[in-house]
């Protein structure tokens, strides 16, 4: 046996083992349906790095680990549909079609290189319904997942994915799909991000041509304010007592003597 030796299920599994660790040490990305299209949310503290992007009208590009190594799939996707677009017609650039192209080339990647890269991807593209809706998740080695719903990536991605799971309904508002999205990111006793430090973006479905939009400044602050504003209307005050009913009692047990405050 030559000194040094090492079978190629032992590479792989090096190979596999120094991506996972990579892409673990970048912070999670949560993406997920609501009712008019899908949410990106990432924590971010760069304002010139960005996580999540736009790649053709109706679909988002969202990435974990190496900047360097995911900047360089986003511009060989852009170009992809660029291409197809112009030469065919721009129905024909779907994010199947982009999820394809990204497994090919992660997998040729971890295959034939020394190293693999350190990323994990998400293509989304929103339909004309929430039928149509798409998300695909690739990791380094060129793997696929058709997610429904949600997906979860990147840091601790098995957390945030259960917190996921635990929160996520269908055909939920903006506000409550960004809410749902930041407690799953958020770790339990934890505090959640400021909005200084938040990438947020979503694929409207009603809007026109281009369905990519970034959330930033006001609009994302509003939206966050919706977030927290109480979801269930106050309780109705209890009638007044007459004759001989006892007058209700408060909840610490002690009898209520209409002093409380409304």
């Amino acid at each position: 046996m030559p000194f040094g030796y090492a079978s190629p299920e032992q590479i792989m599994r090096d190979k596999a083992d120094y991506a996972r660790k990579g892409i673990a040490r970048g912070r999670s990305v949560v993406v997920l349906q609501y009712v008019d299209g899908i949410l990106f949310v990432a924590p971010n503290p760069s304002r010139a790095l960005h996580k999540i992007s736009e790649i053709y009208d109706r679909i988002g590009f969202a990435a974990v680990g190496r900047y360097n190594e995911f900047e360089e799939l986003r511009l060989g996707g852009i170009r992809y549909a660029d291409i197809n677009g112009y030469t065919y017609d721009r129905s024909d650039v779907t994010g199947r079609g982009l999820a394809n192209l990204y497994a090919s080339n992660l997998g040729r990647i971890f295959t034939e290189s020394i190293k693999s890269l350190e990323v994990e991807v998400v293509v989304a593209e929103v339909g004309e319904s929430k039928d149509g809706d798409a998300i695909y998740r690739l990791t380094f080695d060129g793997s696929v997942f058709d997610e429904h719903g949600f997906a979860a990536m990147g840091g601790q991605a098995e957390a945030v994915a259960g917190r996921l799971k635990e929160r996520y309904r269908e055909s939920m508002s903006l506000a409550d799909a960004l809410e749902v999205a930041l407690t799953a990111l958020t770790e339990p006793g934890g505090e959640r991000p400021p909005v200084a430090q938040l990438e947020v973006a979503v694929l409207d479905r009603n809007r026109e041509h281009r369905k990519f939009l970034r959330l930033t400044g006001a609009r994302l602050e509003r939206l966050l304010a919706q977030t927290s504003a109480p979801s269930t209307p106050p309780a109705p005050a209890a009638p007044a007592p007459s004759g001989d009913t006892p007058p209700p009692t408060a909840p610490d047990g002690d009898v209520d003597d209409g002093s409380s405050p409304l």
